[in-house]
């Protein structure tokens, strides 16, 4: 009986609750559209979404495709820890989590720069105004992702920590949401134009 009430309430109330999960699916849904109207507006004009593409660094979305997923994998590590009771294997591993993130936002600060001062910026044309507006947005989700990993490091680092696996489960949904909005971005907007 008391296994079945489990059941229920992890169907209706999911780690974080049913507010953070309609976020995720609120952004998902509109990053999705983006890419839609990205997609209708290559058709328009293929000539051009085709050549400003060739402007793009592929190497450095394919590393950061790397980083974010092994950033993703050790966040998948530090929610098992903490499931088996392994608080400074967890810690240590939301550390390497953190570590990936920090270091996909260094890279797409180097593209970036490389960028501006090609003069490619959000104005150049219609790719480049897609390219900045949805790789920003997926920046400024990697950030407050990272905020949140940090405030989730240092509650569980607390000796009478108050974090409940609930919680790091809840942030590792927001951050595996990450991964996969750069998993839609990095092949439409690097490699199929």
């Amino acid at each position: 009986m008391n296994k079945a009430i489990i059941n229920y309430k992890n169907i209706y109330y999911p780690p974080g609750g049913i507010l953070l999960w309609i976020i995720i699916f609120l952004e998902l849904i509109t990053f999705g559209a983006a890419l839609i109207a990205l997609v209708f507006s290559a058709k328009e004009d293929p000539i051009l979404f085709h050549e400003s593409r060739l402007q793009l660094n592929v190497t450095f979305g394919t590393i950061n495709t790397v980083f974010l997923l092994t950033s993703g994998f050790f966040m998948a590590v530090t929610v098992h820890e903490l499931k088996e009771n392994h608080k400074q294997k967890a810690q240590n591993y939301l550390l390497l989590t953190m570590l990936f993130g920090v270091l996909f936002l260094v890279l797409k600060t180097v593209e970036y720069n490389a960028k501006l001062n090609a003069g490619l910026d959000i104005g150049y044309n219609s790719f480049f105004t897609f390219y900045w507006m949805l790789t920003l947005f997926h920046v400024i989700h990697v950030i407050v992702g990272l905020v949140i990993l940090i405030s989730v490091y240092f509650g569980i680092k607390k000796e009478k920590s108050t974090t409940k696996i609930e919680d790091v489960e809840a942030s590792a949904a927001f951050w595996h949401m990450c991964d996969l909005i750069w998993l839609l971005l990095f092949p439409v907007i690097y490699l199929i134009f």
